[in-house]
């Protein structure tokens, strides 16, 4: 939409200037915004608001004021505020993620770049010429780790050496796919690794990148490998500064597809010094989340991040589990950034008596539980354990839950809803299936005629997109990275999957009250979209992003494409 020439700096001054209503159309780049912009008054007129509030009301207009819609209706009182004319624009809440890996997208080495959203390598090729001449400073990586699939483009494959360096020929370029690689690099890049090679080992677990003549870098595993090593590499030349452009980055990408509220799942704790036997979402999980941290004592968080605790021992006594328990509070902090409770799981799945201590250490804490299953044998063991769980501690209040599910029964949902338990619905599978592969599940449309409650998540960015919206076009589609129908009759309607990921997904951050939809007295977090999405064809659906997000009631995004 094209913009009336007033630039946000420009409209600030001028609302300051005059105390009256100020008009700006969306469509210019907005500024870095502080905790101060919270305050005043900011209204959207003119519009479609989808407020997904019980009645599916749509509305034309709303005011925020201090942080929270205060007005939401035909008209609202324009008076000393700053107007943002729609023009007809769709508003929706801000999106909510309830089961994503963000602080580890944060935290990639590197300049990372986007290409989850690519359909071929000429595409990813201009990702990464742009991302370059965005300003990479001479000797620093070009790179992008985790998020999309070689699936999604057109060729199949991984770029080329000589792909790479028709793309960017002046910095080292690395691509990671998923957790363990593989890899593909450009001739800078080979060079590095090659002289890193040819002399001492830096480190006793480190294993040869031995890169190939075409840039190609073999597939690691959990306990190292070449692609393990690559990115070992590109770790130790991370600086805190490194970290705090990439948390800045994370979340600036995050805003513009118009996911605003994050529960973060973590993945694979590592404490300690950095070794080549870690793969891609190993992280330290007593430092990963300095940079957010830092940045929200700076009022410049601009998503809500609610942080999991993930314990990822097989010991049977768990100490570092009890001492979470013990010494740690679970939802502590404020709106903008909080912990959240035990998961993506309390113990492996796979570590028997330690699993079954899990469960019942944390029910007797009162906290939250969540469990990662995947297969029906996996949720069958969840649900039978919770059950024992739950007759002797009662769960019933704790919103435990479980992710993915790709299969289920109406049985075990039965016995999971009469817990108070709830399932979150994965729509990543699509990424990976391949064009002949039927029947990927998750089973959406059972699960939410089923009646328990429910929710829908991407699980990026290790091994799916972070950006929602590819996501939702699976589940109101069942169409995979070939246009392949993977998932007959358990498509969702676009209303069900809308209502999934705003007003439904907050209940598992316990926010319902305050996110999720845009109604009278909430936190004001709200997406004007750059397109319909009720009206576009299904392939659209994937493109959609944000033309302006308000979190906080600040201006958080306007304009731009990724």
């Amino acid at each position: 939409m094209p913009g009336n020439g007033l630039g946000r700096r420009g409209l600030l001054k001028t609302g300051a200037a005059v105390g009256a209503a100020t008009a700006v159309s969306v469509g210019t780049p907005a500024e870095a915004h502080t905790s101060a912009d919270r305050n005043g008054r900011l209204a959207l007129v003119n519009g479609r608001v989808h407020t997904m509030d019980r009645r599916n009301t749509v509305a034309e207009a709303v005011l925020i004021e201090d942080g929270v819609f205060v007005d939401v209706g035909r008209r609202v009182d324009t008076g000393g505020a700053r107007v943002v004319d729609l023009r007809g624009r769709m508003v929706v809440p801000g999106l909510v993620e309830p089961h994503i890996h963000s602080v580890s997208l944060a935290n990639r080495p590197g300049y990372h770049t986007i290409l989850e959203n690519t359909t071929s390598i000429r595409e990813v090729q201009d990702a990464l010429r742009a991302r370059r001449r965005a300003g990479v400073p001479g000797g620093q990586w070009v790179t992008s780790m985790g998020g999309f699939h070689v699936n999604q483009w057109a060729e199949h494959r991984m770029p080329t050496l000589a792909e790479l360096d028709a793309a960017v020929p002046d910095r080292p370029v690395l691509l990671y796919t998923r957790f363990t690689g593989p890899c593909a690099t450009n001739t800078l890049g080979k060079a590095h690794f090659d002289a890193v090679d040819a002399g001492p080992k830096p480190h006793p677990a480190y294993v040869p990148v031995d890169t190939a003549a075409d840039g190609a870098i073999a597939e690691g595993g959990f306990a190292g490998g070449a692609s393990n090593s690559a990115l070992y590499l590109l770790r130790t030349l991370q600086t805190y500064a490194d970290k705090l452009r990439g948390a800045q980055d994370m979340m600036a990408y995050s805003v513009s597809v118009g996911l605003t509220s994050h529960l973060d799942q973590v993945l694979f704790p590592t404490p300690g010094p950095l070794s080549p036997t870690q793969v891609l979402s190993n992280l330290d999980h007593y430092r990963m989340y300095d940079a957010l941290l830092d940045l929200h004592r700076q009022g410049k968080l601009v998503i809500r991040l609610q942080t999991n605790f993930l314990h990822n021992q097989a010991d049977p006594n768990l100490p570092e589990l009890k001492a979470r328990l013990r010494n740690s509070f679970q939802f502590f902090g404020d709106d903008m950034m909080m912990t959240g409770s035990i998961g993506e799981w309390a113990a492996p799945l796979s570590a028997g008596a330690a699993w079954v201590e899990a469960q019942r250490l944390v029910a007797q804490a009162g906290w939250r539980n969540e469990n990662s299953v995947q297969n029906l044998a996996g949720l069958t063991q969840v649900v039978e354990e919770w059950e024992r769980v739950d007759a002797q501690y009662d769960i019933t209040e704790l919103r435990w839950m479980v992710h993915h599910v790709p299969q289920v029964t109406t049985d075990l949902l039965t016995r999971l809803r009469n817990m108070g338990c709830a399932v979150q619905m994965a729509g990543y599978r699509w990424v990976a299936s391949g064009p002949d592969d039927t029947n990927v599940g998750p089973q959406f449309r059972t699960i939410v005629d089923h009646g328990i409650q429910v929710g829908l998540h991407g699980d990026g960015v290790h091994i799916a997109p972070l950006n929602p919206w590819p996501h939702i076009y699976y589940a109101v589609t069942g169409r995979n990275s070939f246009g392949a129908q993977v998932n007959a009759g358990q498509q969702l309607t676009r209303q069900e999957a809308l209502r999934l990921f705003t007003i439904g997904n907050s209940w598992f951050l316990r926010m319902e009250d305050r996110i999720g939809s845009i109604e009278k007295g909430k936190l004001a977090d709200a997406v004007v979209l750059d397109r319909d999405y009720f009206r576009v064809r299904d392939e659209d659906i994937r493109k959609i992003r944000a033309d302006l997000t308000i979190v906080d009631g600040r201006v958080v995004h306007e304009g731009g494409r990724k």
